[in-house]
């Protein structure tokens, strides 16, 4: 039984660190195929991480530790979280370590450390940056809590698994308050990933630029590590989305025979969200910095009002 749960829990580390640059690759192709044009294909994100992987990075003499550390560091927490979210099923051994206010804090961790390497070199760009993330990482992080605790009200825990259960043994009954928690959500999503309307991954411009001004000193294998982890948080992210709003498939057995039919839904789920997310990011521009406030004020007001119909109505 103990053999069945490790096997379990490592098949879906591997299966979240491999098929992320996937889903990256899917969105690019969507945001293509949106704007009329072929696009690099699915796999072009292997082919970027595999061609910086051999290359020789270059560190600035006056660069510490910390900045040689932080890539590694973002990686791992991020392979972490995506350890702590039952995304396939609710046995897995890290099962017990998946609180929603524990998955915020691994989150928030990887965000410091990204910030003070960012400014670790003292220039221009980084500094810019890494005052921008935290300001956007300052007003999402008390909407993504908000938005969890939505769904742990209604279960009556904070544990992702209790959750999970809870919430497909209701099928699907629609909840208000989860309608508010899942629009809040996306919006969370779009802020804490770096996407449009909030920030754009694919710009270098100085007044854009957030969280592609805190990676430009890094190279090699380095950059490599933190594109990399930036695709598991996005998968992360949404792979808890659909945990939550969506927990239908998610296996609760302790058998194997519900493992590919749980794994085949969940890249179904993947692939529309990363659908989604391209129709979102080709109808709406980047918003000026200064509407950034206001786009996650709005999330925190409607993960608020989640919260307020399900304490006061019971839905």
């Amino acid at each position: 039984m103990i053999m069945n749960l490790v096997v379990r829990q490592v098949v879906q580390v591997l299966f979240v660190i491999v098929a992320a640059p996937l889903l990256a690759g899917w969105i690019r192709q969507c945001r293509a195929w949106l704007a009329n044009r072929v696009g690099a294909g699915l796999l072009q994100p292997y082919r970027e991480l595999s061609k910086l992987l051999r290359k020789q990075p270059i560190v600035a003499h006056e660069a510490s530790v910390l900045f040689v550390a932080t890539p590694y560091i973002l990686f791992t927490t991020m392979v972490v979280a995506g350890a702590m979210v039952p995304m396939i099923t609710t046995r897995l051994p890290l099962a017990g370590a998946a609180d929603v206010i524990a998955l915020a804090g691994v989150f928030a961790l990887a965000r410091i450390f990204a910030a003070l390497a960012a400014m670790d070199l003292g220039t221009a760009f980084g500094s810019m940056g890494a005052r921008r993330a935290m300001l956007v990482g300052f007003l999402a992080e008390p909407a993504l809590l908000m938005v969890l605790f939505t769904p742990a009200l209604i279960s009556g825990s904070t544990s992702l698994v209790v959750i999970v259960r809870q919430l497909a043994h209701h099928g699907a009954m629609l909840y208000p308050s989860m309608a508010f928690a899942a629009a809040a959500y996306v919006m969370v999503t779009l802020a804490e990933n770096a996407r449009l309307p909030v920030d754009n991954p694919d710009t270098h411009l100085e007044l854009t630029m957030i969280h592609e001004a805190m990676n430009l000193e890094y190279s090699g294998r380095y950059l490599a590590l933190i594109e990399w982890a930036s695709a598991i948080k996005l998968f992360v992210y949404i792979g808890i989305g659909a945990a939550l709003f969506f927990p239908w498939g998610i296996t609760q057995s302790h058998g194997l025979a519900a493992l590919p039919m749980a794994y085949a839904l969940l890249v179904a789920k993947l692939a529309a969200a990363g659908g989604g997310l391209a129709v979102i990011e080709t109808l709406f521009a980047k918003l000026r910095l200064f509407r950034v406030p206001e786009f996650l004020g709005t999330a925190f007001l409607l993960a608020v009002l989640g919260l307020l119909v399900r304490y006061l109505f019971g839905h």
